[in-house]
């Protein structure tokens, strides 16, 4: 999947109600995991994940 340019992935795990999230924002990956029965809501977590990320370098440059 793809928000402002930024690939990204969410996954289920084994265990039910978890989602593994992996994203990349030039030379650094960031991943984690957020609970949720919602695939949509997991999605949404990971792109306000991404805006946060995208804001602190705008906020470095």
């Amino acid at each position: 999947m793809n928000h402002r340019g930024v690939e990204f992935t969410v996954a289920k795990t084994a265990i039910p109600g978890i989602w593994q999230w992996q994203f990349r924002i030039g030379e650094e990956t960031k991943t984690g995991k957020t609970e949720t029965k919602i695939d949509l809501l997991a999605i949404r977590r990971v792109q306000l994940r991404i805006d946060r990320e995208l804001r602190a370098i705008g906020r470095k440059a």
